[in-house]
């Protein structure tokens, strides 16, 4: 098998249409409302909430993130003053009082802000709104800046889900992206985290970094799987310097591509070899772990807040540059926050521009969410004749040769070596991309 023909431009399908290719100039609010509404009700009135909180004191060099650097933290206040006002106006868009379901924190650096004021950013949230008895509550933390406090303080508030950035141990590597922590600061959070009652611990790990080496890889794993956590993401580093700027200072000290490829395989067997097993892509859990249970079960679900074990049809994301999802529809935020905080003084929903899903969108966005989340997919024969057009098939033949998937009349299986060109067997469903041939602003597959 030749994975490296492959490795090309190809987007990582938080959602389709992905971004670039979304319809705006059909865009309207109305019909952006109409389908929030739609979500809602069909999810029971339950929602999920991503809140960006985009503030970092220092700039990672390898982050594609859209961040603000600052050492200012005079920021914090009127951050969060407008992020509930915000909400306040979603909350006017809904017909009355809805359940929360799910909260994510991320960013930037959601641990930037003072454990007082991320309190006061979730006590207003709740304030009118119900939670769901299942609620699920997540946050990203640095393991440099995040303190017992802010452990203790959003416990209190329901949250028992952690993320933390390990990226890589090996002090070489850190110093390269600029993003320095210790693994006895990682210890310490997730000491501390377990002690106070969180009960599933995440750790993200990027391979493909500069100055990273098997060596390097192996050790930072040794480290890892000492600390034993629930989930791990093991990313491939998206090299975009035309989007970062900064990246372009270590492009000398990257690993060429069959180095990256022996990084992907390594880390995953090795973290097979510890009992973790892969669900989705890039992603590993503990063989209790809900959402290994969920995709047995094909209830696993992905938005732009990663894998989750339930489906709620309607997202609502707050903050600068954050998207929101309908199902039927997508609205992305506002870039800066000078913007973000003049449309919220107009009183206006802070949106930069949106899709409203066709049926053939919807029909495509099933088949690769459903790849995404379950490593197969189906079709009926009414929906093959109705948008089979739209369809890569030639690619999909070509995969099923090789031996990547098995290919029927009625759907696809995803075989085990084909886990990892995911992200090239939903391309062949993505009309948008098949349609213009051009990859704007993804990195490569590998």
């Amino acid at each position: 098998m030749n994975i490296n023909k492959y490795n090309v431009p190809v987007p990582r399908y938080t959602s389709y249409p992905t971004v670039p290719f979304w319809n705006t100039k059909d865009f309207t609010l109305e019909g952006y409302r109409q389908s929030m509404q739609t979500a809602y009700w069909s999810s029971s009135k339950e929602v999920s909430i991503y809140i960006h909180l985009p503030f970092c004191e220092s700039l990672c060099t390898y982050c594609a993130c859209n961040t603000r650097i600052t050492k200012n933290h005079a920021v914090e206040d009127p951050y969060i003053e407008h992020v509930l006002q915000e909400w306040k106006l979603y909350l006017e868009q809904l017909p009355d009082t809805p359940i929360i379901r799910e909260i994510h924190l991320g960013g930037g650096t959601p641990t930037f802000f003072s454990a007082g004021n991320l309190d006061k950013l979730i006590s207003g949230l709740v304030e009118n709104a119900d939670l769901s008895p299942s609620v699920s509550m997540s946050f990203e933390g640095h393991p440099a800046n995040t303190t017992l406090h802010h452990l203790k303080t959003l416990n209190q508030q329901g949250f028992d889900r952690l993320s933390l950035g390990i990226q890589d141990f090996d002090l070489d590597v850190q110093k390269l992206i600029n993003r320095m922590q210790t693994f006895e600061q990682v210890k310490r959070v997730t000491d501390e985290a377990r002690k106070i009652g969180y009960t599933s611990i995440n750790f993200d790990m990027v391979y493909g970094l500069p100055g990273q080496s098997l060596a390097s890889l192996d050790e930072t794993l040794d480290k890892v799987i000492l600390l034993s956590p629930d989930r791990m993401a093991y990313y491939s580093y998206a090299h975009v310097p035309s989007m970062k700027p900064a990246q372009k200072s270590f492009e000398k000290y990257l690993p060429s591509t069959d180095e990256k490829l022996r990084f992907m395989q390594f880390g995953k067997e090795r973290l097979k070899e510890f009992g973790y097993e892969e669900v989705g892509m890039d992603h590993f859990v503990k063989p209790t772990d809900e959402l290994l249970i969920a995709r047995k079960n094909d209830e696993l679900h992905r938005n732009f807040m990663g894998y989750t074990p339930f489906s709620s049809k309607l997202l609502i994301g707050l903050g600068v540059s954050a998207i929101s999802d309908s199902w039927s529809g997508f609205a992305q935020n506002v870039k800066t926050v000078e913007a973000y905080y003049e449309k919220l003084e107009h009183n206006q929903l802070p949106l930069a521009k949106g899709h409203l899903l066709t049926e053939e969108d919807l029909f495509l966005r099933k088949q690769i969410l459903s790849l995404m989340c379950n490593f197969k997919t189906r079709w009926a024969e009414e929906e093959l004749l109705k948008f089979g057009l739209s369809t890569n098939y030639e690619l999909l033949e070509q995969l099923a040769e090789e031996g990547f998937i098995e290919l029927n009349k009625d759907g696809i299986l995803v075989l085990p070596e084909g886990r990892e060109v995911l992200r090239i067997i939903c391309s062949a469903f993505d009309a948008k991309l098949n349609d213009s041939g051009k990859s704007p602003q993804f990195s490569k597959s590998i």
